[in-house]
Parts: structure tokens; sequence; C-alpha cells
């Protein structure tokens, strides 16, 4: 008998545990994560590819000086992932913390977490936070887009090479902006040099890896999204939680004002009786 009620007691702790869960939030947050990892490990491979490409196919070499050259601006978008991995993992749990918080304060009103006027302002922040981040997110996969659209240049020229014998395409960085244009490194079709690259399967694996990382960002720009809905959601829940709570606040003052009067005037009638 103990055995089932303890049984009994776990099944509704654990019940009560489930239900406590922001699952909105947590499939966001995990989506989220998913995009930024995708993006962020994927990209960062795929511009070590492209430094690997440049250097030994097209041989584009650093700048001795310290100029804003391909390798530095790698560099920078490299540290910029590293960057954007850090921040968003902060951001993933601080939304997941606001979730269940938000949902605590909308089962339980006046109960473990009371609903304050700094709670609406802190849900308001992050929904405007959100609607940035995914302005931000847009514009980081209109930018992953970009090289995308050169890789798949590049393999194109490399297929329609294979397919067409005779003919004579050549790559050229320069019109990507990825050389000065007073520094010719053309790469043409019937080099060694090209039919390495056209053959290697380093081209191919940072091809897709530009897409998996473009792949990523749309992810991310989607649990933004979600998320805003989620907390526009929340707010409005809470705002119309906090008016409930203040008219049934103002109901019981008046009912125990009225218990209060009646007490009252019992008390004289039996006062008066006696």
């Amino acid at each position: 008998m103990e055995s089932i009620l303890m049984d009994e007691g776990c099944l509704e702790c654990c019940v009560r545990c489930l239900g406590g869960v922001p699952y909105p939030s947590l499939i966001a947050t995990v989506l989220l994560y998913a995009g930024v990892a995708l993006f962020c490990g994927c990209g960062h491979e795929a511009l070590s590819g492209t430094v690997s490409i440049l250097q030994n196919y097209f041989e584009v070499v650093r700048s001795p000086v310290d100029t804003l050259d391909v390798f530095t601006m790698i560099d920078i978008l490299k540290y910029v992932i590293y960057g954007v991995a850090s921040a968003f993992l902060v951001y993933g749990v601080l939304l997941m913390v606001e979730g269940f918080f938000t949902s605590g304060a909308i089962r339980d009103l006046y109960g473990d977490f009371k609903i304050t006027a700094c709670g609406r302002c802190v849900s308001a922040w992050f929904i405007l936070l959100t609607y940035v981040f995914m302005l931000a997110w847009l514009g980081v996969t209109a930018f992953t887009a970009l090289p995308v659209f050169m890789f798949f240049n590049i393999w194109n020229i490399c297929q329609n090479t294979t397919m067409l014998e005779g003919t004579s395409l050549c790559l050229d960085p320069r019109q990507y902006g990825m050389v000065p244009l007073s520094d010719a490194r053309t790469v043409c079709s019937g080099s060694d040099k090209f039919l390495k690259m056209c053959e290697s399967n380093e081209l191919d694996m940072t091809f897709h890896l530009f897409i998996c990382a473009l792949a990523g960002a749309g992810a991310a720009v989607i649990a933004m999204i979600h998320y805003l809905m989620v907390l526009s959601a929340n707010w409005a829940y809470v705002k119309d939680a906090c008016r409930l709570q203040k008219y049934e606040d103002i109901k019981n003052k008046e009912e125990q004002e009225l218990h209060d009067i009646h007490s009252t005037r019992s008390k004289e009638r039996l006062n008066a009786y006696t």
C-alpha cells in the first residue's frame, strides 16, 4: 500500500514538473542552438577551406604588412563566429529561464513567483532584443548567401569544363573582391592547378559547408521568430493575469468591507437587544 502511494506521489510530482516546462521556449531554444552550432561550426571550417583554396590553387599570399586583405577579413570573421557562439549560448539560457518564470507566473499568480511591473518590463525588453537579433540574423543569412553564390559559380565552371571539351574557362578571384585589381591570379581550364582544384574534394566540401552554414543561419532566424511569438504571448498573458489579479484584489477587499460592516451591525443589534 505504501509503495502504491509512493508511486502515485512520484507520478504526480513528475506530471507537475512536466507541466511547468515551457515547451514552446524549449523548442525555440533547441532550434536556436542547432542553427547557431551549424552556422558557427560549418562557417568556421568553410572559411578555413577558403584560405586553403586561395593559397594552394590561386597562390594568394598573406600581405606582410598590416593591411585589410582577404586573410585578415577571414580571421576577423572567425573571431566574430566565436563571439556569436558564446553570446547566443548565454542568450538562449536567459530566454529559457524567462520562459520558466513566465510560465510559473501565469500558473501561480501570487505563489512562488509574484508578477510585478519589473517582470513585465523584462519581458518587453526581451521582445525588443529578440526583434533586433532577428534582424541581425536576417543580415547574416543574406551575407552567408554571398559565398554560397560564389562557390556555386566556381563549381559550375568546373562542371562545364569537364562536360564541354575544348572550352576555355577561367577563374579570377578579382571579380569577387578577394585580391586587388592589380594582382592577377587567374586560373584557366587546361592548367594543372585548375584540374586539381576541380577534381579535389576540398572545393566540394567548402561549397557544402557554406550551404550548411546558410541553413544554420536560416534556422536561427526561424528560432528568433518563434521566440518573438512566445515572448509576445507570454507578455500578453502576464498582462491579462495582472489585470485579473487586480480585479480579484478589489473584489476581495469589497467583500471584506461588506463583511466588516455586516459584523459591526450585528454587534450593534446584539448590544441594543442586550
